[in-house]
């Protein structure tokens, strides 16, 4: 992980923390993320900021953040001023920092019996001469990290104001940290082991290859002013998207300013963008700045792009190009300084040819492009770490005090389904099933057609022989829908049977007539980590 300017970090933060002063007293000390939280900031610089107010308050001359990786039992570096490498794993146990993840409780050297990991400071060429590490805990108290500072400034340890202190400044991470998506992650690395923990940009979910190529995108469009088109179906998480583009972006703190094409009549999209003068038309009897005005600074996100009239593209053109434009009604030209993404499901190269898009406009808009694959084609695992996610999302939003279990069947179910509303209906999907299960979400709680809604091509018939109609030889490359492997009625067979007997693999394997160790075996041949049930 790479340090970042500790000034540049804090400017995510909320005022009052930024006029923090390095001394502050403890009992004042107040760690802050503000609205960061609820933003599709990047992970890793909000960690880094994270632990760069945690050793700037704490009087350190360097903090590292670890997470703990549950397939391995070690922990290893997710922020840390260290630019002389790019992370730190420890072994559970292992060092300071590995004996508070083992035994869950905080630990100073020198002071207490417990000796630094020497390795390290063979590796970096820095001098540790004291350190002080706290747990994370979540709100089950269960350990996910461990928060360590190094070097006290002034003195040569640390002391035990100092480990009351970041134990209180441990609590807010972890509270900081839970409101993210990168918590969830964690959460399902603890039940499927042999899945690494991913993430990129908060409430932004997926780790397929598309999802990656996505986020480098993003991160480098992201420091530039360059105009974004976002292309995909509806339901994608365009808007998201665009919203990561503004918040990773120098232009942060100003407007994000978001007109839906779709959602005004043609006659208003104009003075919605561009404002009036007074006297424009009947009933203006003021002047009203439109939207690009609105933002200036920031970010305009202009949202179904195609629903756009021809008559306004051309001023849409003007802005792209000089960055100004006149009111409606006015002649007084008004220059602005804004970023402009927008968004589409609607094919803009058709249009072109149609005459229904123009041309220039067309191509100065899609400067970099980012298209969005439909959920259907991000894989199983990308839709299990959604599901989860809008779960934990809706248990929370219902004030719900226990976060409720998808059972495999359902997990199965949702993994089926072509999802032709994307992510958005996924998200309704899950929160419906929340709000009507109690304790499990089986497949009965998923408000999902029985039969999906693309119908399997049908296999092509043709005359054979004399005359008699006879089907097309099956092989591989035409097998229907209809016909699926054995093996795959199989599994889907026992996950029904299993989430029947609502996860009791006891029940389930007496049903299906075989032994329990068999239906373990299967279970983990599917993906499902072996756990302990009746």
């Amino acid at each position: 992980m790479h340090w970042y300017s500790g000034a540049a970090a804090a400017a995510f933060f909320d005022p009052a923390i930024r006029g923090m002063q390095r001394n502050a007293d403890s009992s004042q000390v107040l760690l802050s993320v503000g609205g960061m939280v609820g933003q599709e900031v990047n992970l890793d610089e909000f960690l880094t900021t994270l632990v760069d107010r945690v050793a700037a308050t704490m009087e350190a001359d360097r903090g590292t953040l670890y997470l703990l990786d549950p397939a391995r039992q070690e922990l290893f570096s997710r922020a840390a001023h260290l630019p002389e490498i790019s992370q730190i794993r420890l072994k559970v146990g292992q060092g300071v920092a590995g004996h508070v993840a083992q035994t869950g409780a905080s630990a100073r050297m020198p002071d207490d019996q417990v000796r630094f990991f020497a390795d390290i400071d063979k590796m970096t060429g820095y001098r540790t001469t004291s350190m002080l590490a706290v747990p994370l805990r979540g709100r089950d108290q269960a350990l996910f990290g461990v928060v360590a500072v190094l070097n006290k400034r002034g003195a040569d340890r640390f002391s035990a104001d100092d480990q009351k202190r970041l134990e209180e400044l441990a609590g807010e991470i972890s509270t900081a940290l839970e409101a993210t998506s990168l918590y969830q992650e964690l959460l399902r690395a603890k039940e499927q082991p042999q899945a690494p923990v991913g993430y990129f940009f908060n409430r932004i979910i997926g780790e397929t290859a598309p999802m990656k190529a996505i986020y480098k995108v993003i991160q480098k469009a992201a420091g530039t002013d360059a105009t974004v088109l976002v292309r995909g179906e509806s339901g994608c998480g365009k808007e998201l998207i665009a919203r990561a583009v503004h918040v990773n972006s120098p232009r942060r703190e100003k407007p994000f300013v978001k007109v839906d094409c779709a959602a005004l009549p043609p006659t208003l999209i104009e003075n919605e963008l561009f404002g009036h003068e007074k006297g424009a038309f009947t009933g203006a009897d003021h002047r009203v700045e439109g939207k690009f005005e609105s933002a200036h600074g920031g970010t305009v996100f202009i949202d179904e792009l195609g629903e756009l009239p021809q008559s306004v593209q051309g001023k849409l053109l003007r802005v792209l190009q000089d960055r100004e434009f006149e009111r409606v009604g006015g002649t007084q030209t008004i220059r602005v300084d804004v970023r402009i993404v927008a968004a589409t499901n609607r094919d803009l190269a058709r249009m072109v040819h149609e005459g229904k898009f123009r041309e220039d406009l067309y191509y100065r808009i899609k400067v970099v492009e980012v298209v969005l694959p439909p959920l259907r084609e991000r894989g199983p695992e990308d839709i299990e770490r959604l599901a989860r996610h809008f779960i934990a999302q809706a248990a929370k939003r219902h004030r719900l005090p226990i976060v409720p279990r998808l059972t495999v069947g359902a997990l199965e179910r949702l993994q089926s389904y072509r999802w032709p509303g994307n992510v958005r209906e996924l998200e309704n999907c899950m929160e419906s099933a929340v709000v009507l299960t109690e304790g499990e979400i089986l497949s009965d709680h998923l408000p999902l057609p029985t039969v999906d809604r693309i119908s399997p091509t049908p296999v092509p018939q043709g005359p054979v022989g004399k005359g008699f109609p006879t089907a097309v030889p099956i092989s591989a490359d035409n097998l229907p829908a209809e016909l699926l492997p054995l093996s795959e009625i199989e599994k889907r067979h026992i996950l029904r049977v299993l989430d029947a007997c609502k996860g009791n693999r006891t029940a389930a394997a007496r049903a299906l007539q075989i032994g329990r160790n068999t239906l373990a075996r299967k279970l983990k041949e599917y993906g499902f980590a072996d756990e302990e049930g009746a």
